[in-house]
C-alpha cells in the first residue's frame, strides 16, 4: 500500500451550503485531495463481463452511473479484501471507522464531464476506490491543477464541492469525441459518502464550518457559491461560471 497525500492550497472563495439535520449550514470547499494506491486483486472475468453488459445498455461518454452492488458481490470473492484495503488506508490517514458507517455504491463511467456534487452531497466527502486497469485516464481537479492517474487500486478522498472530471491523460478538457467507440474507456469504482461534519473528515480536508451563516439561513437547498454568488461548472473546461 502506498500513500501520498496531496494538498495544493489556493485562495478559498468557494462556499458549500449543505443540509445538517433540518437546517442549511455553510462551510468552505476544501482544495485538499488525498490519494494513494492499495492492493486490489485482479477481478474475476465473469464479474467484468457483467459490468460490461450493464454499461453497454446505455452508459454514455461523460456520464457517471450506478451499477448493482449486491449482484456484483455474489461474483466478487475479494470484495471484503478490497474494502479492508481502503479501510486500512483511511485509518493510516487518521480517519478511523469512517467507512463502516458510510454509505457505499458501485459506479461506472466512460470518462466524466467536469462537475461538482455539492448540490446533492454537500454534507459529504467522497472516498473512491478505482477497480479498473490503467486505460490512460486521469481524475483532474481543475481548480488546483491536480491530476491522479487511474489504475487498479487508486484511492481518493476529496470534497464533493470540488470540480473534477475523468479525462484522457495529457488532455486538459473533456471532449466526447475522445471516448469514441472502439476502445475500452470504462472505469468502475466503489464510492463511500464520508460525513463532512465528522471531526476526523473535516480536519483531514481542512474544512472550516459556518463561514456564512446569514446566507445559509436564506437557502432551502444545497448549492455551491463562488465569489459570493451561485455558480456552476463548465462541463468541458471545468471552469466556474455564474448561474444565469
Amino acid at each position: 500500500m502506498s500513500m501520498h497525500p496531496q494538498a495544493h492550497r489556493v485562495q478559498n472563495l468557494h462556499v458549500s451550503y449543505f443540509w445538517s439535520g433540518d437546517a442549511i449550514r455553510s462551510r468552505s470547499v476544501s482544495d485538499v485531495v488525498l490519494s494513494g494506491t492499495v492492493d486490489v486483486p485482479v477481478l474475476p472475468a465473469r464479474l467484468l463481463a457483467d459490468w460490461e453488459r450493464d454499461m453497454a445498455r446505455g452508459l454514455e461518454p461523460g456520464d457517471v452511473e450506478a451499477l448493482p452492488l449486491a449482484r456484483a458481490r455474489v461474483r466478487w470473492p475479494d470484495y471484503r479484501q478490497c474494502v479492508q484495503a481502503v479501510s486500512d488506508w483511511t485509518h493510516a490517514l487518521g480517519l478511523p471507522e469512517v467507512l463502516a458507517s458510510s454509505d457505499v455504491a458501485l459506479m461506472a463511467c466512460r470518462g466524466a464531464r467536469y462537475h461538482h456534487d455539492g448540490a446533492q452531497y454537500g454534507g459529504a466527502a467522497f472516498c473512491n476506490l478505482f477497480l479498473s486497469e490503467d486505460k490512460g485516464l486521469d481524475v483532474h481537479f481543475p481548480v488546483t491543477g491536480q491530476r491522479i492517474p487511474l489504475v487498479r487500486g487508486t484511492t481518493l478522498i476529496f470534497d464533493t464541492g470540488q470540480p473534477h472530471a475523468v479525462i484522457q491523460r495529457g488532455s486538459d478538457r473533456f471532449e466526447v469525441a475522445d471516448f469514441a467507440p472502439g476502445q475500452d474507456w470504462s472505469q468502475v469504482f466503489l464510492t463511500w459518502e464520508l460525513p463532512i461534519e465528522s471531526p476526523h473528515v473535516g480536519r483531514a480536508l481542512g474544512v472550516a464550518f459556518d463561514i456564512d451563516p446569514s446566507t445559509a439561513l436564506q437557502l432551502d437547498e444545497e448549492q455551491v457559491w463562488v465569489n459570493g454568488a451561485p455558480a456552476r461548472v463548465c462541463p468541458e473546461s471545468g471552469r466556474w461560471r455564474k448561474v444565469d
